[in-house]
């Protein structure tokens, strides 16, 4: 009489359609929970390729070489952010290569890292145009900047990242 008689059947089945939902369920919650676009990122890894299209079929248009690189996530799409960097440059980054650690990168040609979040205040360092850094405590128009160890306050006008909060 086959399977059917027995009820293992109508078990393998439900055992089937169990395991496929756990197994969408665990996707989503690599994924994260859905945060509202656009909101600030930041490159994880050394290197991290941003691709045309959102799956590792589409061919990479840009190959970034630098960690806390700021990036702004204007879509999502399962696991793949489609992100912009500080030059308007747009793809595909598949969540791993993004963390969430608020950085930037200096705009400005020069930008003085200061003693405290005041034009006034001691310039302790200067940072070029390109160089990145770690940020935190922004209120106002100033930021606190730590680009591998030089710490001081930067303006917000200087520096392109995650400094609306």
């Amino acid at each position: 009489m086959g399977d059917i008689g027995n009820g293992s059947g109508l078990k393998r089945l439900l055992l089937g359609v169990g395991v496929a939902a756990a197994l969408a369920a665990g996707g989503a919650a690599l994924a994260g929970p859905a945060k509202k676009t656009p909101y600030w990122a930041s490159l994880s890894h050394d290197e991290a390729r941003m691709r045309v299209g959102p799956s590792l079929d589409y061919p990479s248009n840009w190959i970034y070489r630098r960690r806390d690189l700021p990036v702004k996530v204007v879509q999502v799409l399962g696991l793949w952010r489609k992100v912009e960097d500080a030059d308007g440059a747009q793809g595909w980054m598949h969540v791993r290569l993004l963390s969430d650690t608020p950085t930037a990168i200096v705009r400005a040609e020069e930008a003085p890292l200061r003693e405290s979040a005041s034009d006034g205040a001691r310039a302790l360092f200067r940072a070029q145009r390109g160089v990145v850094g770690r940020l935190s405590d922004c209120s106002g128009s100033w930021c606190a900047f730590d680009a591998k160890g030089q710490r001081g306050y930067v303006k917000t006008s200087d520096i392109w990242g995650a400094t609306d909060k």
